[in-house]
């Protein structure tokens, strides 16, 4: 289980943290002839190394970039504007499977710093990068269907407020249920909805109001479910 967090923390910030809108907006438009692409399985196979730290395993971070690169190079090649939504949570998924299957076949007793770094610090570390980046995008995966026509002015609100705003608010919440603070989550949701009511009666758009409490409902809930998950021990043991 050690070494599934580590991998999971390391693709996390190698696919969300340090992967850019413009390196994405690259790969889709070259694919395979995307320098960024290359870059970006760079990036898995360091993070990779520099996580398990033991060059015994060497050919673990080589595995991951092989299969990084496949997956994403046929993701880039497939994919049309119509299933983009449907081969990110594939493209996902496969890469969730090769770390599960790297961890299925090695033992746990290879990894060294264990003592260090317990399984718990892996698990804390991925849920806060899980919380950040990565839910951010999936909520907008996950509702890009929905967008609606007719969207608020946003001249005046700060460039990718919204997006921030989301990732504070589920690191918040987070710490509250890891600290049994339960209390803390209903004036969050209590605050949330104050703030948000005077855009909601401004929006004179019903489907912009459903838009937005669907995106809403779904960060609570994703760092509701991500914190009991956590707080429960279930991937320490």
């Amino acid at each position: 289980m050690e070494l599934f967090l580590k991998l999971f923390l390391a693709h996390l910030l190698g696919d969300f943290t340090f992967q850019s809108k413009k390196w994405v907006a690259e790969k889709e438009e070259k694919k395979a002839r995307s320098g960024k692409l290359y870059i970006h399985v760079l990036i898995h196979v360091l993070l990779a190394f520099l996580f398990v730290w033991d060059f015994s395993l060497w050919y673990i971070p080589l595995i991951i970039g092989a299969t990084h690169f496949i997956i994403d190079a046929a993701k880039l090649t497939l994919q049309t504007p119509k299933t983009k939504r449907l081969f990110f949570f594939l493209d996902q998924l496969l890469h969730i499977l090769v770390i599960g299957a790297i961890c299925f076949w090695q033992t746990s007793e290879n990894i060294i710093f264990s003592e260090i770094f317990p399984s718990n610090t892996w698990l804390l570390l991925s849920a806060i990068i899980f919380l950040t980046h990565p839910t951010s995008i999936i909520i907008k995966t996950l509702i890009s269907i929905y967008t609606p026509k007719t969207e608020m002015d946003s001249g005046d609100s700060l460039e990718n407020a919204g997006k921030y705003i989301g990732m504070l608010e589920r690191l918040l919440v987070f710490t509250f249920i890891a600290t049994n603070h339960w209390e803390g989550v209903g004036f969050l949701i209590a605050a949330k909805s104050i703030f948000r009511f005077s855009d909601l009666t401004e929006a004179k758009d019903r489907k912009l109001t459903e838009y937005i409490l669907i995106g809403t409902l779904l960060s609570f809930g994703i760092a509701i479910v991500t914190s009991l998950l956590f707080v429960s021990g279930l991937f320490t043991a």
